[in-house]
């Protein structure tokens, strides 16, 4: 009887630390999204599916409300990888950064926002939004330049044919229009869902199809990070292609049960349907590189909103090599 104690306390106490060693073996990575949301599925598919933790990744992650945080966080070292709008880096590089900003593995490949409309309309046109309050996005930010951009490709001036408004903070958008502010509304998935699920709103229009493809959320790191933790960037790339071919090869429903957990208050319906919008339209980027054409689409939209203040070559601050190598393998 003491035998058999002996051995289970034996065998015990070999799981504990067996279960130790393997936790510390895992390399800490700090990741940083500028928001929660199902615009970034592959993401939370490859932390559910544990694809990071097959790579020997230990991937903390923390939401940080603003490209301009995300940007702070990656500068100061609080934070090792981004997940943010490649423009970032665009303003980062042109104030003449010591350690640039290098986006190595696309996430979304369309901007990710939806037209509301109050009620429905017949025959939707942008001409409609002439004359009417439209609750836009942060200035600067690419929803409100992809925003701008597909008005003025429809022959609209956002600034002079409606009341642009521009002074609310991401977070208080949503509410603000259900409080009354605008005629029209930019939103993200699923907040979309939610507004035509409860009556809110129509979606009348999706900036995503009507803007074409760019590199619309990218992980980046600073250039330092990237040369002395390479095998890091890769395995980490490793994880995020393996999910993003999930998303291709499975259903919006499969998809939404695995990331519900990151979305507790939102309804798997809404969630399945989210995913389904995004997928339909081709937002979800089918692999890692950000190749050269996308960038030239990127950068056009940027100076189309005045705010490209220096050009900046596609081969300065985007790493394709990392993602090339993977999807080699």
């Amino acid at each position: 009887m003491k035998k058999h104690c002996f051995l289970f306390m034996f065998l015990w106490l070999l799981l504990f630390v067996t279960a130790c060693t393997n936790s510390n073996d895992l390399t800490k990575v700090k990741v940083a999204e500028v928001t929660r949301s199902i615009f970034y599925a592959p993401q939370y598919v490859a932390l559910a599916e544990g694809y990071f933790e097959e790579e020997g990744l230990d991937v903390e992650l923390q939401t940080i409300a603003g490209g301009d945080k995300v940007m702070t966080s990656l500068l100061s070292g609080r934070s090792n990888i981004g997940l943010v709008g490649p423009e970032t880096s665009i303003y980062v590089e042109a104030q003449g950064a010591e350690d640039s900003i290098v986006n190595f593995a696309q996430l979304t490949q369309t901007d990710g926002t939806f037209l509301i409309a109050r009620k429905p309309i017949d025959n939707f046109s942008y001409e409609d939004l002439v004359g009417r309050e439209f609750l836009g996005q942060r200035k600067g930010g690419m929803p409100q330049m992809v925003g701008e951009y597909v008005l003025k490709e429809n022959g609209i001036d956002p600034h002079k044919d409606l009341n642009l408004i521009q002074n609310i903070d991401f977070a208080n958008i949503a509410s603000s229009f259900l409080s009354g502010i605008g005629d029209y509304v930019q939103l993200f998935e699923p907040t979309a869902s939610q507004f035509v699920n409860d009556g809110n709103g129509t979606i009348v229009a999706s900036f995503g199809e009507d803007s074409g493809n760019i590199p619309y959320t990218a992980f980046m790191a600073k250039q330092s990070f990237l040369e002395e933790n390479r095998d890091t960037a890769k395995r980490f790339t490793r994880a995020l292609y393996k999910a993003q071919q999930f998303i291709q090869k499975n259903d919006s429903e499969t998809i939404a049960r695995i990331v519900q957990p990151y979305f507790e208050e939102t309804a798997l319906q809404l969630l399945s349907a989210s995913v389904e919008r995004y997928k339909s339209q081709g937002s979800y980027a089918e692999n890692p590189v950000i190749d050269q054409e996308e960038w030239n689409n990127l950068k056009a939209i940027i100076d189309e909103a005045g705010e490209l203040r220096a050009d900046i070559k596609h081969d300065v601050i985007v790493n394709t090599e990392i993602a090339k190598e993977i999807m080699n393998e």
